[in-house]
């Protein structure tokens, strides 16, 4: 007889509809992710955007919509666009502060962004073990590769892309389809909620995928679990929900 999950504990894996960005169209959302942004001091004044089609894939959705929402933006003092060769779509040098409602959204869903944070500590910890056994020279070489990638990044968007393919490989050098599966669903939730990083800040992060690389090249499974599981366990205070705790502690000192 087939069993029920208890009702008092939802799973990031289904309940996807209780998500407050849910209700937020997808405009709404890149407006709301470039607007938090610059009011946590991720996105600083004058700081050139990536182009329409880098911002779109590092958000996950399509240019339309960004084009859209940087109109909108525009509009509200966010950002502003300049023509020609050297112009682009940049934050303003006064950028308007706390204007997009749909930032509420965000700071809604904050619980339930550390549960999907813990879960990916226990997927990736647990890959990590198992890749130090079993990931082989061409598994070592696609790490390397992504780290170079991130390196030589020249945005954030740039970063992320590879960012993911870096983690991705790394889940898969564990050689477990099934829960990549599982690992694939809670990661494409969270990234729904990753905003624009300084490269400073993310060149720093890529000196710990070395450091991880390392270990797996080593066959050390325990140092390798450890430093992924430290790695992904820093988001619950660099994403914006630590960030954004952060900031009102600030403000009401």
């Amino acid at each position: 007889m087939a069993t029920q999950e208890p009702s008092g504990a939802p799973s990031a894996l289904t309940s996807s509809a209780l998500a407050a960005i849910r209700r937020t169209s997808a405009v709404d959302t890149v407006r709301a992710r470039i607007s938090l942004a610059v009011d946590l001091g991720l996105l600083a004044p004058g700081e050139r955007l990536p182009n329409v089609r880098a911002t779109a894939a590092a958000l996950g959705v399509g240019e339309i919509t960004v084009r859209r929402a940087l109109g909108t933006l525009e509009r509200e003092g966010v950002v502003q666009r300049r023509p020609g060769r050297t112009g682009g779509t940049f934050i303003a040098e006064r950028p308007s502060r706390r204007t997009v409602a749909q930032v509420a959204a965000y700071r809604e869903d904050s619980e339930r962004v550390h549960r999907l944070i813990d879960e990916r500590i226990v997927l990736e910890a647990g890959f990590a073990q198992l890749a130090a056994e079993r990931l082989g020279r061409p598994g070592l070489e696609r790490l390397d590769e992504c780290v170079r990638e991130m390196d030589a990044a020249e945005s954030w968007a740039e970063f992320h892309a590879s960012d993911k393919r870096f983690h991705l490989a790394l889940a898969e050098g564990a050689g477990l389809p099934s829960a990549l599966g599982m690992y694939e669903r809670v990661t494409g939730e969270l990234y729904a909620y990753f905003l624009p990083y300084p490269l400073d800040y993310l060149r720093g992060s890529n000196e710990q995928h070395k450091a991880i690389r390392a270990a797996l090249a080593a066959r050390d499974a325990a140092t390798a679990a450890a430093l992924l599981r430290d790695h992904v366990a820093e988001l619950h205070h660099s994403m914006y929900v630590g960030l954004a705790d952060t900031a009102e502690r600030g403000e009401d000192g």
